[in-house]
């Protein structure tokens, strides 16, 4: 068992030696922003690039706001992550009972069973409050436990001054949040699908059961930018969460995407919903019309060729490639070739190198942001002939070592355990020594003359 242990750790010595590690990190900024000298009328706004989270525009973001409704899509994406769509809820006493006067509700029944997809139809589309009630107490079996959850999965996704006491954005002075963090949470809600196609409904229908005959629960979405008829409609607006109460002022998450590049904007503090719907439109014209994906560096592009040190002649010019494509949202405006551009190859680069290898990185610095992408080797380079016999020679003078050191530790073991034994056989048979001598000839044994004269 020690040779074979001995064996593995060698084994697994060799392949640690090999191996390369990477690692990458992003964040948002949260220092107010405004390159072009816009105006807007919201107490606190934030215009970012959902790909990336580079921020186009910031004001008082991380200043601390109540977000009423758009609380709710924290509350969505607990239910995608907890539950299927098919499962059935029902509906409690407290989840209707418990929403004050004067909010939006979808005028559910006590008793009333309904699937987890067709609550978050009127949790997203009309702002359902007795619907939100409904899907925490069946993800968690309470309001309490739920908005644990809630405060839980806002610290992970990064949020640093975010509580929530309540699934649906019902006022309380202890329940508040910040753009930036409502950014965080809308940029991984965008990652649900369910989320993004039921953010761009309309009109949504809830259908009978078994507590509610009729199909007269028709609600129209309370985002204008995605309905038709609305005045504020944003044709590429692509959702997502709207929100008011009276001490919160209308408040919006709202996404859209044109010509391949996806904005997120979040509003609070608006006095008139006028000023919600013209803050975001005009944000988002800002954004499309002078920013656009420029390609700082493509797929297998090559960025330099270096010799290899102790590479064959047909092998030791290596080209050096970038791993992915580096596309980066930019302002049109911006000279590429201009950019702060740092090229960094690992030192003493010798053979052999296999192909695809990472052998370095290339960054771009913008903004004081750096965007990277990973470099690797185009093709793989071969040692010259003197130095493949060198380390094939290393390499069998260590495997015959390991071997022999190996085999002399199972030959003591072995001749260890087969002197006791033998002595043990003996010990057994021969307890006594024989009185008279006796010689053997062939299978017969003769007793000396001597013993009878």
């Amino acid at each position: 068992m020690k040779q074979l242990k001995s064996i593995v750790i060698y084994t697994i010595i060799i392949f640690l030696l090999i191996l390369p590690v990477t690692v990458l990190a992003t964040d948002i900024d949260t220092s107010d922003y405004n390159p072009d000298n816009l105006t807007t009328n919201s107490e606190s706004v934030l215009l970012m690039d959902a790909t990336t989270g580079n921020i186009l525009y910031s004001k008082n973001t991380s200043e601390r706001m109540y977000p009423a409704s758009t609380t709710k899509l924290m509350t969505a994406i607990l239910t995608l992550e907890n539950c299927k769509l098919t499962d059935v809820v029902t509906v409690s006493h407290n989840a209707i009972f418990s929403i004050p006067v004067g909010y939006s509700h979808a005028s559910l029944q006590e008793g009333e069973e309904l699937t987890v997809e067709e609550l978050l139809n009127v949790l997203l589309i009309p702002s359902a409050n007795d619907a939100a009630i409904a899907l925490a107490e069946h993800i968690a079996g309470s309001v309490e436990n739920f908005s644990t959850m809630m405060n839980d999965k806002a610290k992970e996704l990064g949020c640093t001054n975010t509580n929530f006491v309540n699934p649906n954005g019902v006022h309380d002075d202890n329940h508040y949040s910040t753009a930036h963090d409502l950014a965080l949470i809308g940029q991984y809600a965008m990652k649900f699908d369910d989320i993004m196609r039921i953010a761009k409904i309309s009109q949504y229908t809830l259908p009978t059961s078994n507590k509610y005959d009729r199909e007269d629960r028709i609600f129209n979405a309370t985002n204008g930018l995605i309905n038709k008829n609305d005045e504020y409609y944003y044709p590429d607006a692509t959702g997502l969460k709207t929100g008011y109460t009276d001490k919160s002022g209308y408040c919006i998450v709202s996404t859209a995407e044109k010509n391949g590049v996806t904005l997120l904007e979040v509003v609070l503090g608006s006095n008139t919903i006028k000023d919600r719907y013209e803050d975001c439109i005009k944000l988002f014209d800002y954004g499309f019309d002078n920013y656009s994906n420029q390609e700082l560096i493509s797929e297998n592009e090559v960025i330099e060729t270096v010799e290899v040190s102790g590479a064959t002649k047909e092998t030791k010019n290596l080209d050096i490639v970038a791993k992915s494509n580096l596309d980066i949202l930019l302002k049109n405006n911006v000279d590429i070739d201009n950019l702060d551009k740092k090229v960094e190859i690992n030192e003493n680069l010798a053979a052999p190198i296999s192909e695809g290898s990472v052998v370095g990185k290339v960054t771009y610095t913008i903004d004081d942001k750096e965007y990277s992408t990973e470099l690797i080797a185009a093709s793989s380079v071969t040692p010259s002939n003197f130095e493949t016999i060198i380390f094939r020679a290393l390499l069998i003078f260590l495997i015959l070592f390991l071997l022999t050191t190996i085999l002399k530790r199972i030959n003591r073991n072995g001749n260890r355990r087969g002197r006791t034994k033998n002595i043990s056989k003996v010990s057994r048979k021969n307890p006594k020594k024989k009185n008279h001598k006796e010689k053997s000839g062939g299978r017969y044994k003769f007793t000396q003359i001597n013993d009878y004269l």
